[in-house]
């Protein structure tokens, strides 16, 4: 995302105007689809074919990219990639400070994580939190050989030094701006909306 103002020297990208509150899609479905084709091209590169990967994706988003970057290599390479879904609710280290939120459910895929390439998937990668708590959360579930990152938007403003391995746009922002992505199998579209004022997720 962007500053709410546009200043020439910014970085090119979309501009949510001062004021203005409506939401600006920045990614429609055309743009997530190569987005997510490039990530899966990055991580067969990366992995040397991806025979050891398995993708969990973070609750809610994250689990329908894992399965959309799961079929998209198992399409490149002609075999299945494992993945599953993986829930930080309560590892999170805001949960006093936010209203209680529904659990999510983690599922691991046949085989776990043990010695694996686990590739954890998420939408927006901002402060950086939620992806400790996925730490966190992988760590009580096994003992991956290594942990990579795959998000679709990072928005910046980190908290913590995390970076992500594979990322499909940067993009950006302004703390006054918030990014909101919407993936067909959730919301019925495909899109990634920036809009001003509003609490990001």
């Amino acid at each position: 995302m962007v500053n709410a103002a546009f200043r020439p020297d910014d970085p090119g990208g979309p501009r949510v105007a001062d004021g203005d509150s409506r939401p600006k899609a920045v990614l429609e479905s055309p743009d997530i689809r190569r987005a997510l084709t490039r990530i899966t091209h990055e991580i067969l590169e990366r992995t040397k074919g991806g025979h050891d990967v398995v993708l969990l994706g973070i609750q809610t988003r994250g689990v329908t990219l894992a399965e959309r970057l799961a079929d998209l290599l198992r399409e490149v390479e002609g075999r299945p990639v494992p993945w599953g879904s993986l829930d930080v609710t309560m590892y999170r280290d805001d949960l006093r400070m936010k209203p209680a939120r529904a659990l999510g459910r983690t599922e691991l895929p046949p085989g776990g994580v043990d010695d694996r390439v686990v590739v954890l998937v998420d939408d927006v990668l901002f402060s950086g939190r939620t992806v400790r708590a996925a730490l966190d959360a992988l760590n009580d579930l096994g003992r991956p050989r290594a942990v990579q990152l795959a998000v679709l938007v990072d928005r910046g403003h980190r908290e913590l030094p995390i970076r992500a391995d594979y990322v499909g746009k940067n993009l950006p922002t302004s703390m006054r701006e918030t990014v909101k992505v919407l993936l067909a199998e959730n919301d019925a579209r495909d899109a990634v909306l920036l809009s001003e004022r509003g609490e990001a997720e």
